[in-house]
């Protein structure tokens, strides 16, 4: 599968790097392309740093992987090349008094896209070795059912999480409550980036 990233920061660098040891064919979008050049490098696997627009033009799923602030002005760039794409939020916008998500942007920008939130509940330390004793770290999403589904957990399995599926885009707020609980613990309580969750059944 050809992968977008778009944004080569720590979310960004590590999910590229696992996708692209998982058989993926990943492209970096990024304004600077000499700057990621060397990451791109180090990754190698069939991985290349491109202008945004040109990792998108090529890509079958593109992940968001940037601070929420900056999604108004790339989508502005991006909105045509998304079409009937399958979109993946992992940003989070930490800015007081604006939605942690940037689903409702790319819906309005891309609407015959398929657009999932997932990759924002946990640290990038937890996407760069998600086992934990031998077990195999959880990750939370949403979005639309259907073929374009196995899409997005296809690259979730690719990074070496195992995908739980909450719901439609409707169930946004429960993943980002994932997000906020693992903020929570990190940040409030202090609790080691290390930590992830696991979902129980009987």
């Amino acid at each position: 599968m050809n992968v977008a990233i778009i944004g080569a920061g720590n979310i960004g660098g590590t999910l590229a790097r696992k996708l692209a040891g998982a058989g993926h064919h990943v492209s970096l979008g990024v304004r600077d392309v000499a700057k990621a050049a060397d990451l791109a490098a180090q990754i190698g696997q069939g991985t290349d740093v491109k202008s945004p627009a040109q990792a998108v033009a090529e890509a079958d799923a593109v992940i968001f992987a940037l601070p929420g602030g900056v999604m108004p002005d790339i989508l502005g760039e991006l909105s045509q090349a998304l079409a009937g794409k399958v979109l993946i939020d992992a940003t989070n916008n930490l800015s007081p008094g604006q939605p942690l998500n940037s689903i409702a942007l790319l819906t309005e920008k891309a609407p015959t896209a398929s657009v999932y939130r997932a990759f924002n509940t946990l640290g990038w330390e937890n996407f760069a070795n998600p086992m934990f004793g031998g077990t195999q770290a959880d990750l939370f999403y949403c979005g639309p059912a259907g073929d374009p589904q196995k899409v997005a957990e296809d690259i979730i399995q690719g990074v070496g999480l195992r995908p739980v599926y909450v719901g439609g885009v409707d169930q946004t707020a429960v993943v980002d409550g994932v997000a906020s609980l693992w903020f929570a613990l990190v940040f409030g309580q202090k609790r080691p980036r290390r930590l992830a969750f696991r979902l129980l059944e009987d």
